[in-house]
């Protein structure tokens, strides 16, 4: 049901294939265990959302509620992550309920982020200037701070681009086809332009009419009194910090060293990082993010297997292998590392 990348071919060096055997049995998702962690996301952090629009203005009861929502509805948006990895028709209507849930009302919906990731790990792609998950944050400390501080703009460029943009691009053609091409994927490399073969217009047509509507109904919904204006307030909020946070998680998620040349699949694995870390590292790195340079070397894991196809590759590989050089203490050591510009070869 997951799409995946490791490749089985029998030229593989012995340690890979060794690899391959320690996970080959964690690669089925469980489709109950992604419903109901989902659901029980969505549930917690919007009730927590009303929660802080309801308590009084800077109060420590919508300080707490707001902390909590923030984390559940990022937890929440990053199953599009998986989401992107399903093959055709798995999981079904999964998609659709995160859509609902998640995409429409925090402005992503899942067209942003779904085909488009695969490209950054493709090996003829990833690391190069076509690869729409990747800059050279390693040679350029201002651009890695900058890319940091832009995180805050991102719900603001949201609101235009799906509220704005989007009704005048149904109407003009031409106008939404650029939009499709330039501004409709969820990238770092600003350079990065879509591929709109198998239907994908149409398809971002129909979800940009479901955001529109739903929230043409918020705010309908506080023109009458009904939703309190500072409901959207507390939106920016949550959206702000929610993306300044995956913003951190991204700029540890890999050593960013690439000249500019495709990797090979060890050079991904080399270029990634894994943060096992704690509890806590969960709230930054959620849905088996925390296990990044895994999920380069086995794409195909579900979230919910990669804790234990990590332990037993710690455990079995034998010293000399490279995934030993994979993981990072914390997310403070890895920028740290970055803005200082040394990664695994240090």
């Amino acid at each position: 049901m997951r799409q995946d990348f490791a490749g089985h071919s029998g030229s593989q060096p012995t340690i890979e294939q060794q690899a391959r055997d320690l996970v080959r049995d964690l690669q089925v998702p469980r489709p109950a265990t992604y419903w109901t962690d989902f659901l029980i996301t969505s549930i917690a952090g919007w009730s927590c959302f009303a929660l802080a629009v309801y308590y009084p203005l800077f109060s420590p009861m919508m300080a707490l509620a707001a902390v909590i929502a923030t984390f559940s509805l990022y937890r929440g948006l990053l199953f599009v992550h998986e989401i992107s990895h399903f093959t055709r028709g798995g999981m079904e209507g999964f998609e659709t309920a995160w859509n609902l849930l998640s995409g429409y009302p925090l402005l992503l919906p899942s067209f942003v982020y779904c085909g488009m990731h695969q490209d950054h790990h493709r090996i003829s792609l990833y690391g190069t200037e076509r690869d729409p998950e990747y800059m050279p944050f390693a040679h350029s400390r201002g651009m890695t701070i900058c890319f940091a501080l832009e995180s805050f703009l991102i719900p603001l460029l949201l609101a235009v681009r799906f509220l704005v943009a989007a009704p005048l691009g149904l109407i003009c053609p031409p106008l939404h086809r650029w939009l499709a091409v330039h501004a409709s994927s969820l990238v770092i490399n600003f350079k990065y332009k879509r591929d709109l073969g198998g239907g994908l217009e149409a398809k971002m047509r129909r979800s940009e009419v479901a955001v529109l509507g739903v929230w043409m109904v918020a705010l309908l919904l506080a023109s009458r009194g009904v939703l309190p204006w500072r409901t959207f307030a507390v939106w920016l909020m949550v959206v702000s910090v929610a993306s300044f946070v995956n913003t951190l998680r991204t700029l540890c998620a890999h050593h960013y060293e690439s000249e500019g040349e495709p990797m090979n699949r060890t050079g991904q694995l080399l270029d990634s990082i894994d943060h096992p870390g704690q509890w806590w590292t969960g709230l930054w790195a959620p849905v088996g993010l925390r296990y990044h340079a895994l999920h380069h070397y086995f794409p195909g894991i579900p979230y919910h297997n990669l804790a234990t196809a990590y332990r037993r590759l710690v455990k079995n590989l034998p010293s000399t292998a490279d995934y030993h050089r994979s993981t990072n203490p914390s997310l403070p050591y890895s920028l740290r590392q970055l803005l200082a510009g040394r990664g695994h070869s240090s």
